[in-house]
């Protein structure tokens, strides 16, 4: 699909100039030896190597003057015809950083299309862009002063750009693109590129979203938005811009993992009809680490997306940092260098050269399926958001730019334009838009999902939204059948073949399930029913604690086999990746990835569970929140490893306390499943009833082929996962200890011990949303029961019991509630092993001694 490189260029036929692929003929009428022309051919080719290399350090790219100067090259102090041709191919407002690239073929395939003059671009268009994008920032600045808009003056040519993109991608088969950016410019893009009403936008301005009253919403430059891009071609790419937070790299791996989901509907050629643009400021592109994760995916089995478009919105500052203050080589870009893609720099102010710049970028990326990255160097015109001065932090710069024209007005000069009837024109539309957005109907700003969300529901969670998630023996053991076997003449590790035989006979109902037998089955049953199930985290496709083994490899030639894959009934395609060593990066992009597959089972899986903190700003600001600002749903699952078990402060906590604080309005499911069978429903429960939430789980760790957590068959047939186990083993209990999780099951073992027969232990399997009926309902059935107590491993300052305390007093009653836990601390947990076993030693100790009043707190 690959355009020719004349496309892009006409020979040069003037005299003194050579086409790079002409041979150099003497000026003497002597033909030349043989010799001669291999030496001047060589000549030549070290000549413009030299200029391939090292010319982006010498070339002419901020509009000002005043950063980037030409760096003293000697490889590069060349003169002659050879010398001044490749300076201008790659010192003038078009650099190229690619010999970093090890395969020959991309180097040349470069080289080829730098190394033509430009082809003549459509300037009367590419004016009318620049109009409008420069038009629309110079109203909103004279109607709304002092209010933040994040303009883009000084780097409008993002808009022809993006014109041109969408354009040449649309040529080469895209249908679709998936646009992550943060607020710069974001305004301009919705109504530009994405078409968006002007009076919509103004709208913003005027404060007329309820939602923002009462509490939900988010401000304009951060909302997502839709559009079809019509192109010159007579088709149109629908776009969608991904809503995003102020953390401005925070939406680079959720845009990257809804471009994957998007791609996985259409099947085969999915990285050809969707295409990902994500657009980044400089200081922001060469500061923030999730980018780095981000573009360490691209390649990886699992995450690449077929390449994406990634354009740096270069400002040359960063709030009021200066280049040398943002990052700490020559150019914001040159993170990018760690991995085999190009980098094009192009100067801003050069239309023409953004334009073609545009056009090799994509044809680059579908030829190669390969990231490419265009660094737009401009400036900013107003200060970070049009409300701070910005001539107190870069008095120099800003006196340079307080007299130089807009980009329309030079470009218009230099092709002889009358523009001033344009510019009326325009002015005065966004003058009448402005009028009615004034009067616009209050209505609130919701996302507009695509249909495949039409048969899922978000809000308050109901009732009827439930559904029954039980299997017979008979259908499980089938399911085990086709999770045992493997081919004849696979060899399989005498461990891992074991392990099959034990999973076998649990199979069978011959022993108890393990909660790695237990997931397989329940993914296992999600494909035979025709639900595809993915699952990514580092080490999951063995698990971290050895519990999973999901892929089976062949000892003698690492051959893989997947035996969930190949069940005799299955129906849809279950997926498991290690990914990279990320947190925030990968959980990002399963986050995106359930955006747009909701029919889909997505889980991601931590390492440890605390090991999430990682990806806090994914938690904070997408996953708890996307439903309330943005109406947005996703489903993803969130696996934690939590458990107090001598390991030290960062393998112990999931950090329960964190979820529970960032829980309301029915916004996400918070779960501890302490039986394997318990999991089992759970994982069902999520993938099969229609209320979409993202869902948190914190799972075992010792207790995952523990015999106080294991499941016999028939527990698999009960119709529901139940959010409370109450005590049945103890038929009037004088105590209640409400629980999660580990330290209930070790509270049991030590309670048979004791044969203590008066004190009842409560599992509280979901602590969010509150299922306040049913443990009210097991609290109840124990009317002797004069004290409900707390018990958890976690210090007093974390775990639940800030949130579960002042419910628990509300549904108890008149009955005496106390809670048992470790003494506050900064840290989770202690570092000694000994320290550790006398202090659980002591917890389950005070929970089970009557009369606690005086050893336990209110």
């Amino acid at each position: 699909m690959a355009l020719p490189a004349s496309h892009y260029a006409k020979a040069r036929t003037s005299t003194g100039s050579i086409h790079r692929n002409q041979l150099f003929m003497s000026a003497t009428k002597l033909e030349p030896t043989h010799s001669d022309l291999q030496e001047q051919l060589q000549s030549r080719e070290q000549v413009f190597d030299a200029f391939r290399r090292w010319g982006y350090l010498q070339a002419q790219l901020d509009p000002l003057g005043q950063y980037l100067p030409a760096e003293p090259i000697p490889e590069l102090d060349l003169e002659g015809d050879d010398a001044d041709e490749a300076r201008s191919y790659y010192c003038g407002t078009i650099a190229a950083e690619f010999m970093h690239i090890a395969s020959r073929e991309r180097r040349q395939w470069i080289a080829d299309r730098l190394e033509t003059p430009a082809q003549d671009v459509d300037q009367t268009r590419i004016l009318d862009l620049l109009i409008k994008a420069d038009v629309f920032e110079q109203v909103i600045q004279s109607r709304y002063l002092g209010t933040k808009r994040f303009s883009l003056e000084g780097v409008t040519a993002l808009i022809p750009f993006l014109d041109e993109l969408l354009n040449r991608s649309s040529e080469l088969g895209a249908e679709k693109a998936v646009i992550g950016m943060s607020h710069r410019g974001r305004l301009s893009v919705m109504v530009n590129t994405f078409g968006k009403s002007p009076a919509d936008i103004f709208s913003k301005f005027e404060d007329v979203d309820p939602r923002s009253i009462l509490g939900g919403g988010d401000v304009k430059y951060h909302v997502g938005a839709t559009g079809d891009y019509a192109t010159r071609n007579n088709k149109s790419v629908a776009l969608h811009l991904v809503s995003n937070p102020s953390h401005l790299e925070a939406v680079d791996p959720v845009a990257m993992g809804r471009t994957r989901a998007k791609q996985a509907r259409y099947g085969k050629d999915g990285q050809d009809r969707v295409l990902p643009i994500v657009i980044h400021g400089d200081a922001a592109f060469a500061g923030q680490g999730i980018w780095a994760e981000t573009l360490n995916l691209g390649s990886i089995d699992g995450f690449t997306v077929g390449g994406g478009i990634h354009i740096i919105a270069n400002n040359l500052i960063g709030f009021t940092a200066e280049p040398d203050e943002s990052n700490s080589s020559r150019f914001a870009s040159d993170l990018a260098k760690r991995m085999p893609i190009p980098i094009f720099h192009v100067n801003a102010e050069d239309p023409d050269a953004v334009v073609r710049i545009a056009a090799l970028a994509i044809e680059y990326r579908y030829t190669f399926k390969s990231d490419v990255v265009i660094d737009l160097i401009g400036y900013r015109r107003h200060g970070h958001s049009e409300v701070d001065d910005p001539t107190i932090t870069q008095p120099l710069r800003y006196a340079r730019i307080k007299d130089h024209p807009p980009l329309y007005e030079i470009y218009a000069k230099k092709l002889g334009a009358d523009i001033a009837g344009r510019v009326k024109e325009l002015q005065t539309g966004f003058a009448e838009a402005q009028r009615a957005a004034k009067s616009m109907k209050k209505m609130p700003t919701l996302a507009q999902l695509p249909d495949y969300w039409s048969a899922y529901a978000g809000g308050k969670y109901k009732p009827e939204y439930e559904v029954e998630t039980g299997l017979t023996p008979e259908e499980v053991g089938k399911i085990a059948l086709g999770l045992t076997k493997y081919p004849a003449n696979f060899h399989v590790h005498p461990k891992i073949k074991k392990l099959l035989e034990q999973r076998a006979e649990m199979g069978e109902g011959k022993k108890p399930f393990d909660y790695g037998m237990a997931e397989a089955v329940a993914i296992g049953s999600l494909l035979t029913q025709g639900t595809p199930v993915r699952l990514t985290g580092q080490d999951s496709q063995r698990g971290t604690f050895n519990h999973r083994h999901s892929v089976l490899i062949d000892i003698e030639n690492e051959e893989t086999h997947i035996p969930l894959n190949h069940l005799a009934d299955g129906r849809a395609e279950f997926e498991v990746y290690n990914s990279i060593l990320s947190e925030a990066g990968v959980l990002g992009y399963e986050y995106g990835y359930s955006r747009d597959y909701p029919e889909k089972l997505i889980m991601w899986e931590a390492q440890f569970g605390d090991f999430a903190n990682g990806a806090q700003i994914i938690i904070d600001q997408f996953i708890s929140s996307g439903e309330d600002k943005w109406g947005l749903l996703g489903g993803v699952v969130v696996l934690l490893p939590h458990g107090y078990e001598g390991q030290g402060p960062e393998h112990s906590s999931a950090r329960v306390e964190r979820y529970l604080q960032l829980a309301a309005h029915d916004n996400m499911q918070i779960c501890q499943p302490s039986t394997a069978a318990q999991y089992f429903h759970l994982l069902r429960r999520q993938a099969m009833r229609k209320w979409r939430k993202p869902l948190i789980v914190f799972t075992p760790k010792s207790m995952l082929r523990h015999p106080d957590a294991v499941s016999s068959i028939e527990d698999f047939a009960q119709p529901h996962f139940l959010n409370v186990l109450p005590e049945t083993e103890i038929p009037s209990a004088k105590r209640l200890l409400v629980c999660t999780g580990k330290i209930g099951h070790e509270l049991r073992v030590e309670r048979e011990k004791r044969k203590d027969t008066s004190t009842g232990i409560i599992f509280l399997e979901q602590l969010y949303p509150w299922p306040e009926a049913e443990l009210e309902a097991a609290i109840q059935a124990h009317p002797e029961a004069h004290e409900v107590i707390w018990v958890q491993e976690e210090p007093e300052n974390m775990g639940a019991l800030s949130f579960v305390m002042p419910r628990l007093k509300r549904l108890a009653r008149d009955r005496q509630v106390l809670s048992i836990k470790r003494s506050a601390a900064a840290s989770p947990a202690t570092g000694s092993a000994k320290a550790h076993e006398m202090e659980q030693k002591t917890l389950i100790e005070l929970a089970l001694s009557s009369g606690l009043q005086e050893k336990a707190s209110k």
